[in-house]
């Protein structure tokens, strides 16, 4: 006897079923024991439940998603791990999660022109695991990036260790295949052309959060192998002659591959994660350098970074001996926000940049900061490009612990951007930073970028609620008066 197969009920309102038509009934979520998995990303101090999660598997059901959110007026918003910083995968409005994790496809390598094609949902470190045997890897390396997807790289404009010589998402990006928020299927840049004419229209969707189109294809640049890497471990009792040494670095015309710095309770955190490696616990700060290129030469930096050093009173310093022992210097620094979680029971990341030479300053005001809310703050941070990790550790069961923990994180960013930093550098403003884009910009350039994203997204249907803070009066009252005009 044959059996025909039963197809599933959908017991959601006709919004629901008409979206399980476009993906099936199989690839939609809508039940709330379901749908708690994606009340938040990776920030997750604020959590709201979305309408739906549906799951594409390519780009024409993408647009008709979006054509259907668009016509009915539902809010939406594309997903990729989940592992954002800055709640900019928090539906706020209930959403239509749109998530591309089952976009996955490396679609294509092209060696010659050192370029690849992948999905959104493909993941980061996965790219160089698919063409390192022919010599080649994915720059951009966000710690995250075991899991993250280039997607949801290209939202964020994600960085990571090696972008102080290599750049961060925008730099390798030479394509996107975008679905604009009335559905319609757009392609721009060049395939192999890294700087098309006109306006850039690349460098602007790249980093803007979601807010103005989902992602469906993404042609980047893949970089051939370096001939050879040489990794340093320095150890110094205080954080001043660390940050002294990273400057020196620098002012020695030396570009290290990377150039990453944890304070003494950061090394706690890592040495009780799953990665120790040993680091004394009485070092008051670490560096670890990374130099990479052609062989000749190399050993010449390595001694000009050893004499650095030892101009600032390094404890100790020492040579990776072995790509093993490397390794474990950096799956021991990578996986440096996680470890947080075996010294506490919660932690917040924040993420500010400040000019290199302004370090000692800002890591002191840090300091401050953390003895005025009583909470203890660990500090990871790519010191090359200035670009800070203060981590605040505190207890969400403790009453009013996750408040000071969320006003001590603004604290540290307005400390950033009080010596002409910025409030982040690579996990995105979200939710977690909209107000606080008031410490770097006016009014009216708030007002500029929102009108940006009414030419793309004029409803304000895509990702809505993201990026920019709630709008002063003056603001409103323009709005107000121009709507006035109009009628």
């Amino acid at each position: 006897m044959l059996f025909s197969k039963k197809r599933k009920k959908i017991q959601g309102d006709e919004h629901i079923r008409k979206l399980a038509e476009i993906v099936g009934d199989d690839e939609i979520l809508y039940k709330k024991e379901d749908l708690i998995s994606y009340d938040s990303d990776g920030f997750t101090v604020h959590t709201h439940m979305p309408k739906a999660v549906v799951f594409p598997t390519d780009t024409k059901e993408v647009s008709e998603i979006v054509k259907y959110c668009s016509t009915h007026k539902l809010p939406f918003l594309a997903r990729g791990a989940g592992t954002g910083l800055s709640g900019g995968a928090t539906p706020v409005n209930e959403e239509v999660i749109i998530s591309l994790v089952k976009m996955k496809s490396l679609l294509s390598v092209d060696y010659e022109n050192r370029q690849a094609v992948v999905q959104p949902g493909f993941v980061n470190l996965k790219l160089t695991h698919s063409i390192s045997d022919k010599g080649y890897y994915y720059a951009p390396d966000p710690s995250s990036q075991y899991v993250c997807t280039i997607g949801g790289n290209v939202a964020e404009n994600a960085g990571g260790a090696h972008c102080l010589k290599y750049g961060v998402t925008t730099n390798h990006i030479l394509a996107l295949e975008v679905v604009m928020p009335d559905g319609e299927i757009v392609n721009i840049g060049g395939e192999g052309i890294p700087d098309m004419p006109g306006y850039d229209l690349l460098g602007l969707l790249t980093g803007s959060e979601g807010t103005l189109g989902v992602v469906t294809e993404i042609t980047v640049k893949i970089l051939k192998n370096p001939e050879r890497k040489q990794t340093v471990l320095a150890y110094f009792d205080k954080v001043e002659n660390g940050s002294k040494a990273v400057s020196d670095i620098i002012s020695a015309g030396i570009v290290p591959a990377a150039l990453e710095m944890m304070d003494q309770i950061a090394i706690e955190g890592v040495e009780a994660g799953a990665f120790p490696v040993g680091h004394p616990k009485d070092i008051a700060a670490l560096l670890l350098i990374e130099v990479d290129g052609i062989a000749a030469g190399l050993d010449e930096q390595i001694d000009d970074i050893l004499d650095v050093c030892q101009n600032n009173h390094v404890t100790d310093v020492k040579v990776a001996e072995d790509d093993e022992e490397r390794g474990r210097w950096w799956a021991n620094r990578k996986t440096g926000f996680g470890a947080m979680g075996a010294i506490s029971a919660d932690y917040l990341v924040q993420d500010g940049v400040i000019p290199r030479s302004r370090l000692p300053e800002v890591l002191d005001q840090i300091a401050s900061i953390s003895r005025e809310y009583e909470l203890r703050i660990a500090n990871i941070f790519h010191a090359g490009d200035g670009n800070l990790h203060p981590l605040i550790l505190f207890d969400s069961s403790v009453p009013g612990e996750t408040d000071k923990a969320v006003k001590a994180g603004s604290a540290c960013l307005k400390a950033c951007a009080d010596v002409g930093g910025s409030i982040t550098g690579e996990h995105g403003v979200g939710i977690e930073k909209r107000e606080e884009m008031k410490f770097i910009f006016s009014e009216e350039e708030i007002e500029a970028q929102t009108r940006v994203r009414e030419v793309f997204n004029p409803h304000n249907l895509l990702n809505k609620g993201k990026l920019f803070p709630s709008p002063g009066k003056c603001v409103e009252i323009k709005k107000e008066e121009k709507k006035a005009v109009q009628i």
